[in-house]
């Protein structure tokens, strides 16, 4: 396998992450600093990053339903509490990432895992990865803006494509939407180009994933059915 994609397997980063480690001098091999990301790394290799040996561990998958005022980090320079807080180390010994972010006041569905080649490719806009989301908004949905949203809206760092718009109520203030883009705040800036404020935002689905049996702040292992149905979603 190699170096970066060894690293990134591993846990360490991602591997566009992985690739800046060796290229500053940071992993060795055998005691060998080696600075070519594509270097075939073998089993018998001991492979260490910053002099600390690098332990392949088995890959797990954890689904979150995250609350509202965590944030989607491993860590806070300010000391907020983040979506590991939620998690149990005695059960998850591995370390593990999100896939992919929700902000501080978004709730739902998250992905982590310390399978950096499939958290990458899920992560990367060519696989379209579909998101669900129900979306409270400040005032009734005018159904006159689901065709632009459909065709395209500019925003300023590209084009963002809903897939479909369905009203919940009826009074059309709690919508769910169907989208690919995973752009950051992609949904409260869609709205907020047209003219609405975002309440509340849920992301209820991810990929075939959903919320069923998960209460608000609870977290389960994905299944080995899930994890190769997520797999065949983002196949090279």
């Amino acid at each position: 396998m190699q170096l970066n994609k060894y690293l990134a397997y591993a846990g360490i980063n991602s591997r566009r992450k992985s690739v800046e480690l060796i290229k500053q001098g940071l992993v060795s091999i055998n005691n060998w600093v080696v600075t070519v990301p594509g270097y075939l790394v073998k089993e018998t290799d001991a492979v260490r990053v910053n002099k600390k040996l690098v332990v392949v561990q088995e890959n797990v998958y954890v689904l979150l339903n995250k609350p509202k005022g965590f944030i989607t980090t491993t860590e806070d320079e300010k000391n907020r509490p983040t979506v590991l807080d939620l998690l149990d180390d005695s059960k998850i010994p591995q370390k593990i990432n999100p896939v992919g972010r929700l902000d501080r006041d978004t709730t739902g569905l998250l992905l982590l895992t310390n399978d950096g080649n499939l958290s990458q490719r899920l992560s990367h806009p060519r696989y379209e990865i579909t998101k669900t989301y129900v979306v409270t908004l400040n005032r009734p949905f005018d159904f006159r803006d689901a065709d632009a949203l459909k065709n395209g809206v500019t925003l300023n760092d590209g084009e963002a494509y809903v897939d479909s718009v369905q009203s919940l109520n009826q009074s059309k203030t709690r919508l769910k939407v169907l989208l690919h883009s995973g752009k950051n705040r992609i949904i409260r800036r869609i709205f907020e180009h047209f003219g609405y404020k975002v309440i509340a935002l849920d992301r209820t689905g991810y990929a075939d994933l959903s919320k069923k049996n998960l209460s608000v702040g609870r977290w389960r292992f994905l299944t080995p059915q899930e994890v190769a149905r997520l797999k065949t979603c983002a196949v090279e």
